[in-house]
């Protein structure tokens, strides 16, 4: 008997052996199935991972190119309100410069040298005109005597009967713009509503 416990377990092993060489699978090869799958499912887990780091990496990407085309946009507005505004200043003086002109135009009398120097007052008016105008400035028009109080300065009143709401009668100083912005007022006379008592 003790023989034959002892021939058991050899059979045993003989057995596996032989179902292994008949394509069954050996507890090793199980272990290594095991730990191959452990690791395909690990690595799936990482390859997730990896997309999902694309997929932010993706989205700063666009978000840095986004906000880089803001501040493009942004300092290039900046550029060309600086370029259009940047000359404001001196323009306003050469503003005061062409009022006195046209003061000396309309103040012209009939003798013979006032007609040479009425002349050339006026070509000097109509060249500082010019660069005025080149650099963006447009006078402002007042329109059917409307007043618009983003556009005109009322320097002098009048009360009369003949208006329900203010009207400009007359235009004391041209007002200006810049491109769209207003570089000075119109100052001007205003007839307004007689109040009544």
């Amino acid at each position: 008997m003790d023989n034959n416990k002892e021939k058991h377990p050899k059979s045993k092993e003989i057995e596996i052996e032989f179902l292994d060489s008949k394509g069954k699978v050996s507890k090793d090869e199980k272990k290594k199935t095991n730990r191959l799958e452990n690791k395909i499912i690990k690595q799936h887990k990482e390859i997730e991972e990896l997309k999902k780091k694309v997929e932010n990496f993706k989205d700063d990407y666009l978000r840095q190119i986004a906000e880089k085309e803001n501040l493009r946009k942004r300092l290039e507005k900046e550029k060309t309100d600086h370029y259009h505004f940047a000359l404001e200043e001196i323009l306003k003086e050469f503003l005061t410069t062409m009022d006195n002109f046209e003061r000396a135009l309309n103040s012209g009398d009939n003798a013979q040298d006032a007609a040479g120097f009425h002349k050339g007052i006026e070509m000097i008016y109509k060249q500082l005109s010019d660069i005025i105008f080149k650099q963006g400035v447009t006078p402002i028009e007042i329109e059917k005597g409307k007043f618009d109080p983003h556009l005109h300065q009322a320097l002098l009143t009048e009360e009369t009967d003949k208006v329900d709401e203010m009207q400009i009668v007359e235009e004391l100083q041209k007002g200006y713009k810049l491109h769209d912005r207003l570089l000075r007022p119109s100052l001007v006379k205003v007839a307004v509503p007689r109040k009544k008592n």
